[in-house]
């Protein structure tokens, strides 16, 4: 703790996007988000329409992890394959 501010520094937080897949409903929306939130330092807002999740997340945590909370909720999920590159013209 900082003595002088009175805080603890903050803990270093990343950010994840996962593809989600088997939604059907708001309550498999709020299924998702509950279950990654019961991960420690964990949030996430998932949107049914696109079938994504953005978590945010402590950096200790893996995408592996978090892949691994919705696939045991009952649901698909993987993280998305980066953009494929632009070609010249």
């Amino acid at each position: 703790m900082d003595t002088a501010a009175g805080t603890a520094p903050a803990p270093e937080v990343a950010t994840t996007d996962l593809v989600v897949g088997g939604m059907t409903c708001a309550a498999c929306v709020n299924r998702v988000e509950k279950r990654l939130g019961r991960l420690a330092g964990v949030s996430a807002t998932v949107n049914l329409a696109t079938g994504r999740a953005h978590v945010t997340h402590p950096v200790d945590t893996t995408a592996d992890e978090l892949v691994a909370v919705v696939v045991r909720a009952g649901y698909t999920a993987e993280v998305p394959a980066p953009p494929a590159p632009e070609r010249a013209a």
